[in-house]
């Protein structure tokens, strides 16, 4: 039986302002999981923060504690913002600054533990932090929740994983932490050319790393490609004790973060492809900016790992749910009408492009 981990924090948390993770998103996914009748309290697990001890397996303890109390008094010195790129470039001082990210950690751990115990499928859309480093916050992310539950998953016994990241953003973090273990196989899709500005090809060749840059404009069909040429041959090839999935929803075309066009079927695609194999599976959520968005592609990921039918029409109650989201952007404020009633975009088909066909045929010459 495939868990959820969730946490009501996400529901009264917000980094404020204008920044793009002022939006709901986890909460929202929790309440349309539910209003659609998929998240029986039997599958639903509440997270709790990881502890100072648990983070320092990847972060540093002076980092950690700078989290910690700017949190606590809601200011840092311009020393320790310059240290810890805290209260600049995307990772404000903000009310909930290391509560909110230690109980992703805390989710992610949780799951690997279970899926240590246990086997099967845990899913937490707070998860998928990658941009986190042992001494810095990067790109919102001031703690890297996949990082750890890696770490977790290696302590305990298991001598391969392998961690996929679908997110528009180079999940340079986890790239970086581990390029030189062979023991985790690290594959990431994303948008060449955007921030973090990593993820090149001349940063293969490390261990089992391997980048999968895309041009601007992918559509499903190339996603659709990527995964039955390259990623599933990839890991089904490693054979993982266990896979971790991360589902950022930025590379979605309704997305104002990334200049991707796929719809939420291509996300889904990969889970429903890659699902079965690894006895052992974690997928977490990442980026993601446009509320409707998020929320309709990370409930219909919930309901792949279920084996679930989407229906045509969402129930009133779901319609009702959406139609009460906002967003402080142009989009926002004359959204389409499939946003509130339908779980799932329209396909959005295109050629498969001479750079992604390259990207192939570059792993298939690494397998070989």
């Amino acid at each position: 039986m495939p868990l959820f981990i969730g946490n009501e924090i996400y529901r009264r948390s917000s980094l404020g302002g204008k920044h793009p993770l002022a939006i709901p998103r986890v909460s929202t996914v929790m309440d349309l999981a539910r209003s659609l009748g998929w998240l029986a309290p039997a599958k639903y697990r509440e997270s709790h923060p990881a502890s100072a001890e648990r983070l320092q397996r990847f972060h540093r303890p002076d980092y950690v504690a700078a989290v910690r109390t700017a949190e606590r008094t809601q200011t840092i010195s311009a020393e320790d913002s310059l240290r810890y790129n805290l209260g600049r470039g995307g990772n404000p001082i903000y009310g909930t600054m290391f509560r909110r990210p230690a109980t992703g950690v805390g989710a992610s751990l949780m799951a690997a533990e279970h899926l240590l115990r246990e086997g099967g499928i845990v899913y937490s859309p707070a998860g998928g932090t990658h941009h986190g480093r042992p001494a810095q916050a990067s790109g919102f992310c001031y703690f890297n929740d996949p990082v750890l539950a890696i770490l977790c998953l290696l302590d305990g016994g298991l001598g391969r994983i392998a961690y996929v990241d679908l997110d528009v953003h180079h999940g340079d973090g986890v790239a970086d932490a581990f390029a030189a273990d062979d023991r985790v196989l690290v594959i990431s899709v994303h948008e060449a050319g955007r921030w973090p500005h990593s993820g090149g090809l001349d940063e293969e060749g490390r261990g089992n790393l391997f980048n999968l840059p895309v041009p601007p404009g992918m559509r499903d069909d190339e996603m659709f490609a990527l995964i039955e040429g390259a990623i599933g041959p990839l890991v089904e090839n490693f054979r993982p004790a266990a896979l971790i999935m991360q589902c950022g929803a930025d590379a979605l075309a309704d997305d104002p973060l990334a200049k991707q066009e796929l719809s939420n079927n291509a996300l889904w695609a990969a889970v429903r492809n890659l699902k079965s194999l690894s006895p052992r599976l974690l997928v977490l959520g990442g980026g993601g900016y446009n509320p409707w968005s998020v929320a309709r592609c990370w409930t219909g990921i919930w309901a792949e790992l279920n084996g679930l039918d989407k229906p045509d029409r969402l129930p009133p109650a779901a319609e009702t749910l959406l139609r009460s989201l906002s967003w402080d952007r142009a989009a926002g404020r004359n959204p389409p009408e499939h946003w509130f009633t339908t779980l799932t975009d329209t396909p959005h088909h295109g050629p498969v492009r001479s750079a992604v066909r390259d990207l192939i045929r570059r792993v298939h010459e690494r397998m070989t």
